[in-house]
């Protein structure tokens, strides 16, 4: 199917949303009406979907944990009832990993071969595809895409399932074939299934610089990615040009299928190309590095919102007239959104929702209210208010069933009939919670404006966690700036956070301000933590299983042991009720 009929089909797709929305749910439910999850439910293959709705409570992973376990364990029916499937009658394949981003264990999604479900989600990352391509038609020579993609930590469960990202999937067929997936990457697949991301990250770098006059785009999952595998070009330029002198990677990569699939993209020395990128990365002027290294590259392309706004910026700076483009919203559940107009910034990035993908409901979300007090009665497609706050709710084909994804969307029109959605925020997980993900970066802006004000070092990483053990629960933040502190610096910043402890306040939310006011909260603590601290927590979350290419920091932190790792961490903290 051509790029043009693929977007037909999706603008389609969304002129009577609703009827498909009502025809996506009859096919789930006639698909796997006889799994025990439904069943004990009293649902059978035909039911509306208001009878649906009222007989099938919202879920949350913790409601599947269970059974998904005995499946990955290997048990392939219910304990119950013989043979019944227990959330799909198709094949289970294999399991995806969540992002492990604020417990740092992933949880395990299962990816049944669900043919629906595949025809959704192919016309989605197709659709995608198609919009890129609308925007830069393929170049036939200038066709190489530095595409920052780890596919490597697979793991097994105890009944021989594999356990990946997402991402890797395309890359982990059986099939003898290569897919078709790797034909316009620069790096070879060595480097991308390699088993640590450090350098991993370096060999992508380096075989995108060996082919440097070939590269249309660089593109990652995720903005933190990006950003990392600049900060290493900056820090490791020269090694890079000695590896390219001698043409083979340094002692650094130990590991032997990687060392010589980079050696065969080398290709022997490179004096010159070496010789040339060394003149451009002398200079020490990483504004717009994009193009001066790569000059044929027309695009970045990556996810910018959310969590990763913070990243936008910084990256714009390594871009500079290079456009960054938004990325989708795909879950590891179920393809959500499509963004059409993948040129804006992540503040003006709107998802058109996918009325093939899943059947969704919408659970209205107000900031103002107490954090984890939401409403119980969901609307659908029809009854979404622009302006609106919403929690996303999906039945899937792959077994959940009016499952909580844990994203807040804010609806801000329609295409045709069909909802166009910016993503807020994750949703808080308990009335325990005092700030949102939003809230706490809107604080760490503040604080950037601050320290940029006085030229001090950027904010780089940032993470929260509201101690509930301590006499006075407490809000603690933990900060990472750029670069190195010496002692000199260290205490300037202190004394500034000490001056601008208000500044930083102001933007921490009004459920923060109200039980602060209410003599609920202790002071807040901010810690400076050592260079490389959220770093370290990738590699930690990367050990308990979670998928690179999918890891974003955590902001709202859950996980003691993280908690303990930062604690330990931390250079200096401040109290914002301690003295000038």
């Amino acid at each position: 199917m051509a790029d043009g009929e693929i977007l037909k089909k999706l603008e389609d797709s969304t002129k009577d949303a609703m009827a498909v929305q009502l025809q996506t749910l009859q096919i789930i439910l006639q698909r796997n009406g006889r799994s025990s999850y439904l069943k004990r439910y009293g649902v059978g293959a035909f039911l509306d979907t208001a009878s649906f709705r009222e007989a099938v409570p919202l879920s949350c992973y913790d409601d599947y944990a269970d059974c998904i376990g005995r499946m990955a364990d290997g048990g392939g029916g219910d304990d119950d009832d013989g043979d019944r499937p227990m959330l799909s009658v198709d094949p289970l394949i294999c399991f995806f990993n969540s992002s492990g981003t604020s417990s740092m264990k992933p949880k395990l999604v299962p990816y049944f071969d669900s043919p629906p479900s595949k025809a959704a989600s192919q016309l989605a990352h197709r659709g995608s595809e198609a919009v890129l391509q609308r925007l830069f038609p393929p170049r036939q020579s200038i066709n190489k895409v530095l595409w920052f993609l780890y596919a490597g930590n697979i793991t097994y469960t105890k009944g021989g399932f594999k356990a990946m990202a997402a991402s890797a999937y395309p890359l982990q067929s059986s099939n003898k074939n290569p897919s078709p997936f790797l034909s316009p990457l620069v790096s070879p697949p060595d480097v991308i299934l390699g088993s640590n991301v450090d350098q991993q990250m370096y060999c992508h770098i380096l075989c995108g610089l060996r082919n440097l006059d070939v590269i249309d785009g660089i593109r990652a999952p995720y903005a933190v990615a990006l950003i990392g595998a600049f900060v290493l070009l900056e820090s490791k330029w020269e090694q890079l040009c000695e590896d390219l002198e001698r043409g083979f990677p340094s002692l650094d990569i130990p590991d032997t299928a990687m060392r010589a699939s980079v050696t065969e993209v080398l290709a022997g020395p490179q004096l010159d190309l070496s010789k040339k990128i060394r003149t451009i990365c002398e200079g020490n002027n990483w504004c717009g590095i994009v193009s001066k290294l790569w000059p044929n590259v027309r695009y970045i392309k990556c996810v910018c919102t959310g969590s990763m706004e913070q990243y936008y910026q910084k990256l714009k700076y390594y871009a500079d007239e290079i456009p960054v483009l938004g990325g989708d919203y795909f879950a590891s559940e179920c393809c959500v959104g499509i963004n059409l107009d993948i040129m804006q910034p992540p503040q003006l990035t709107r998802f058109v929702l996918l009325p093939n993908a899943a059947y969704f409901e919408f659970l209205p979300f107000n900031l103002d209210q107490e954090i984890g007090v939401d409403a119980r009665e969901t609307v659908d497609f029809s009854s979404v208010e622009v302006g609106k706050m919403y929690e996303v709710v999906v039945t899937t084909y792959r077994g959940f069933y009016r499952y909580r994804l844990g994203d807040i969307v804010r609806v801000v029109g329609f295409h045709n009939s069909s909802p166009e959605v910016e993503f807020v925020m994750r949703a808080p997980k308990s009335t325990a919670e005092i700030l949102t993900e939003r809230d706490l970066m809107t604080a760490m802006e503040n604080l950037q404006l601050v320290l940029r004000n006085v030229k001090m070092p950027d904010v780089s990483e940032f993470a929260s966690f509201f101690d509930l053990d301590s006499n006075l629960k407490q809000l603690k933040i933990f900060v990472e700036v750029s670069g190195v502190l010496q002692d000199e610096k260290l205490q300037e910043l202190c004394w500034l956070l000490r001056r601008n402890f208000s500044s930083l306040e102001d933007g921490l939310g009004g459920v923060y301000k109200m039980r602060k006011g209410r003599g609920e909260v202790g002071p807040l603590l901010v810690s400076i933590v050592k260079p490389g601290s959220f770093n370290r927590l990738l590699q930690m979350a990367i050990e308990n299983g979670a998928p690179a290419s999918q890891y974003k920091p955590p902001k709202i932190i859950r996980n003691p042991k993280i908690v303990d790792f930062m604690v330990g961490s931390a250079l200096v903290t401040v109290s914002s009720d301690s003295s000038d």
